[in-house]
């Protein structure tokens, strides 16, 4: 019977086997198992896990994003450029008088004049072959004066940014007027001669000036503006600190010179009264004398009477 039983049940198995449905639903059932077993697992996501993903949804975002549009940290400074088109076909043939130079640099800042040596306050720049050429503008500014001087030719003066101004003399012909705005490397004049600066022959009288003091240009061609508001103002700085230092120095002097006064007044009023104290007992002294002689002649008066 128990073989029976097996043998039975045996070939239901292998009836079911053997349906066509049987391998199909046996793959879907497992394919639902697994599909069911993730999302179990996914659903056991912890909050540490949570509170990881905010963080990183926060860095993804942009931390510097503050609904505003972005605006340049620092604008760009002109560089301050020689007054010409073409530098490589310029020169210097006048310097800056600079008190700090050497000896052969100063000499070469001296301008000739009316048999007298004038220190330049700028320099003068002249073409490699000695013709006329376009002079430009240094830095974008505006045109505040246009003027024709007797000895330095038609003068141009243009105004920037940081208290700065720009001269331009020993000019042949002007291109601009008075009011006019320009842009950096327009074309302001052009080079000529002037009676004050016969040698440089045709040439450019440049001058750059912070404020109401001219600085030496070839320090500051192809600088930055700011660096000469920069540099003018540590200037500045360490000269009030020397006028301070030699006020107080002054001062010193002064309190010393005082004191000594005092002292020669003082050791002169001890001398004077010593000598008053001298002179009084001295008096003392010849009166004492007096008394005693005229004592001395009434006794001997007495004894004879």
């Amino acid at each position: 019977m128990r073989e029976e039983n097996k043998n039975v049940s045996k070939n239901g198995w292998k009836r079911i086997f053997r349906k066509k449905w049987f391998f199909p639903a046996l793959y879907l059932t497992m394919a639902a198992l697994l599909l069911t077993g993730v999302l179990w697992y996914q659903s056991l996501d912890t909050p540490e896990q949570a509170e990881n993903d905010s963080e990183l949804d926060s860095i993804t975002e942009n931390p510097f994003d503050m609904g505003e549009d972005a605006e340049p940290v620092l604008e760009q400074q002109e560089v301050i450029k020689m007054p010409v088109q073409e530098e490589a076909q310029a020169e210097i043939v006048t310097k800056f008088y600079d008190y700090s130079a050497d000896s052969e640099d100063q000499e070469k800042a001296l301008v000739l004049y009316n048999n007298k040596y004038y220190q330049s306050t700028g320099v003068d720049i002249a073409a490699a072959e000695g013709e006329s050429f376009d002079v430009t503008a240094s830095l974008s500014g505006e045109v505040v004066e246009v003027k024709e001087d007797p000895l330095l030719g038609n003068v141009v003066k243009l105004s920037h940014e940081n208290e700065v101004t720009t001269y331009y003399a020993s000019l042949a012909e002007v291109a601009v007027e008075a009011g006019a705005k320009v842009q950096q490397g327009d074309v302001i004049g052009t080079a000529g001669k002037n009676l004050f600066g016969q040698a440089s022959g045709t040439h450019v009288h440049f001058e750059l000036r912070q404020g109401d003091t001219p600085v030496n240009p070839e320090s500051y061609f192809n600088r930055q503006l700011n660096e000469l508001e920069a540099e003018s103002s540590e200037e500045e700085q360490n000269q009030e600190e020397d006028t301070q230092d030699k006020d107080a120095s002054a001062d010193e002097e002064t309190n010393s010179e005082q004191d000594a006064s005092t002292e020669e007044g003082t050791e002169s009023d001890e001398e004077k009264t010593d000598s008053e104290q001298d002179q009084g007992n001295v008096d003392d002294s010849s009166s004492t004398e007096e008394s005693s002689a005229g004592d001395r002649e009434s006794s001997a008066a007495m004894a004879n009477a």
